[in-house]
């Protein structure tokens, strides 16, 4: 399944990402990674010149993702993606389609989703596909529930109100992912009305966008407001929210190398709907307890929350937890509730999460790591970002920024941590986009 859909709530969001690699592959091993997993790619893959993860024994000065860079498949004018490869799920069209709209890149992607259990569109694919066409006035053939082959013929991005509405419990935060990029590079400001889940399985909660992913994407020196006018869980969706933005000349880099020591940790535990105050409190306190096996010098504010009636859609539950550092990282851990599930489960959940990311030593955590790749890829300049394992949301989405820009990465074991450490620095040579609306 595609992370964002409408699934019924269980486990962590943000989560473990999943593999779309060809069924039968076993994965090959980055040095000191974790044991062959869904984050790695394919043995198949690799033969394919897309990705390569190597590094002679003994040394990690050379770059682990070593690329066969070549130019893009084309189709007569269109850029031609097969959205089967690698993480074969929608971040390859959310990707694609909106650098296809900020570069004016006639565009074809086949084989949509080829790596999930239901391939094609689904409703927030399609909402996304739709907002993107509507805010540069381009063309979208193919888009169809369950459509695996669309050809987009972007416009001229404009600025305004853009409405997108899964009419399921689909994630805006993915809907959110699609159309900021674009709109940076409008000649106006822009509204961006999202409507879905704003708490769903396999995407980040609206929770984490606001908290974790909004002041670190800040840095490429843009803002943003994000008002969260309705929650919406599964299975209704219903939620909404709306984002303000203005447009910018160009993105700075950004550089997140120093971790730092973690000065705060801080979060809320939510109920809505029918569900009692008391499962908050249950989770918030299972974290806790979770927590303090590692950290015991610091205060730990988890707030127990229900969601006002008025403004939320359905019955859910769930915990966000963010550990603060002394040079302004973010990492965080979180979890959903579901029937049968219980509350200490949820809490322990995202508290793992959470001391894993720690554990790693990098400045952004799983979930953040390939969100940062697009605008490293725009912005002018040299972006750095120290990080953990690379996931294959990550390496997909480098994979795709590199064929369609100008942009450089590389992948390089960090020497700074001990070698047992599974921590990277991702380096980005961004290809400078400017914004050709704005006259200063």
């Amino acid at each position: 399944q595609d992370k964002g859909e409408a699934l019924p709530p269980a486990g962590a969001g943000p989560s473990p990402r999943r593999s779309a690699g060809p069924a039968g592959c076993s994965s090959p091993r980055i040095p000191g990674a974790p044991p062959p997993s869904s984050n790695t790619l394919s043995p198949g893959l690799l033969r394919r010149g897309l990705a390569v993860f190597r590094a002679p024994p003994g040394s990690h000065r050379r770059g682990l993702c070593e690329r066969h860079r070549s130019s893009p498949a084309m189709d007569g004018d269109r850029v031609e993606i097969d959205g089967g490869i690698m993480e074969g799920g929608g971040q390859i069209l959310r990707v694609s389609t909106a650098l296809s709209c900020l570069l004016g890149l006639p565009l074809r992607v086949r084989r949509i989703r080829a790596g999930r259990s239901q391939p094609g569109l689904r409703p927030q694919h399609l909402s996304g596909l739709e907002m993107i066409r509507d805010l540069c006035d381009g063309k979208l053939n193919g888009g169809e529930i369950g459509s695996t082959e669309i050809t987009f013929t972007p416009g001229k991005i404009k600025g305004g109100t853009h409405i997108a509405d899964t009419k399921t419990a689909g994630s805006v935060c993915l809907l959110m992912q699609v159309a900021m990029p674009c709109v940076l590079f409008a000649a106006s400001p822009s509204e961006l009305h999202l409507k879905g889940g704003t708490n769903a399985e396999m995407a980040p909660q609206i929770d984490y966008t606001v908290m974790v992913f909004k002041p670190i994407i800040e840095k490429f020196n843009f803002t943003f407001n994000c008002d969260i006018k309705r929650r919406g869980y599964y299975p209704q969706g219903g939620g909404e929210v709306v984002v303000q933005m203005s447009p910018v000349k160009e993105l700075s880099p950004i550089n997140l190398t120093e971790r730092g020591t973690v000065t705060k940790i801080y979060g809320r535990a939510f109920v809505a709907g029918a569900l009692p105050i008391k499962l908050a409190k249950d989770m918030s306190a299972a974290a806790v307890r979770c927590l303090r096996r590692e950290i015991r010098d610091l205060y730990i504010n988890i707030q127990p929350v229900r969601e006002p009636d008025d403004q939320a859609v359905g019955t859910g539950s769930g915990i966000i937890i963010v550990a603060e550092t002394s040079t302004g990282c973010l990492l965080a851990g979180s979890s959903l509730g579901k029937r049968g599930k219980n509350a200490d489960k949820v809490g322990i959940e995202a508290a793992e999460m959470l001391l894993q990311n720690l554990k790693h030593g990098g400045t952004v955590d799983d979930s953040l790591q390939d969100q940062l790749i697009i605008f490293m890829a725009l912005a002018k300049g040299v972006s750095k970002v120290k990080s953990g394992p690379i996931t294959l949301h990550t390496q997909t989405a480098i994979h795709f920024a590199e064929q369609l820009t100008k942009a450089k990465f590389t992948v390089t074991k960090s020497e700074e941590e001990d070698p047992g450490n599974d921590t990277y620095i991702i380096e980005c040579q961004g290809m400078g986009m400017i914004n050709s609306n704005l006259k200063c």
